[in-house]
């Protein structure tokens, strides 16, 4: 999404809008972001989910450090205003067999759980140039590893097993990066998030 196209939208009048489930894809600032966006053609470098648990709205990620956690999207908008993109789940609902209350329950599942640092090792190795030419891309998810999932994975896991849907049929859930998300029709662009 380009800065000149994005829709800046404060979070407390837009919260209500967000429904739980919905995407969140982050912009990231420093050079680990930065290499992050180069080798997946994208600005995004982190994917997360919006949740309602109750009247709070959270953001459930798997993030590096931290592993699987649910923090409030408040604590994370104004740790990263103006970097979060909120992105629909379905649009118009052109998916009937989605199971979106399933996606949620998968993604909370994952409270807890390890980073997946070798997965992402494994997938920024699909952009080495010799890497690429020797090995055909992953596109079987029916090969689970048992390895805890890194954040886009978690995300593309959570529609997929819990909703029912591959959001990147063509690419293994284990080498998806927020990239690629973005780029899924499954998902579209709603809003970016400022404090407030």
């Amino acid at each position: 999404m380009e800065a000149a196209n994005r829709n800046l939208v404060r979070l407390s009048q837009q919260a209500s809008k967000i429904r739980s489930g919905d995407l969140l894809l982050f912009r990231g600032r420093g050079l680990v972001s930065r290499l992050i966006g180069v080798a997946g053609r994208t600005d995004y470098t982190h994917a997360a989910r919006a949740i309602w648990w109750g009247d709070t709205l959270f953001c459930c990620e798997v993030r590096e450090l931290k592993g699987g956690r649910a923090v409030t999207l408040a604590s994370q908008v104004k740790k990263y205003a103006g970097l979060i993109d909120v992105f629909e789940v379905n649009p118009s609902r052109r998916w009937r067999n989605y199971d979106r209350c399933g996606a949620v329950r998968t993604m909370r599942r994952l409270a807890g759980c390890d980073y997946g640092y070798l997965g992402v090792l494994k997938a920024a190795l699909q952009h080495l140039p010799l890497w690429r030419f020797l090995v055909r891309p992953d596109m079987n998810d029916k090969k689970m590893t048992s390895q805890p999932p890194f954040c886009s994975q978690a995300c593309a896991m959570a529609d997929r097993v819990g909703g029912g849907v591959d959001p990147v049929p063509h690419l293994a859930d284990r080498v998806t990066e927020p990239g690629d998300l973005a780029r899924s029709p499954f998902y579209r662009y709603r809003f970016t998030l400022a404090e407030g």
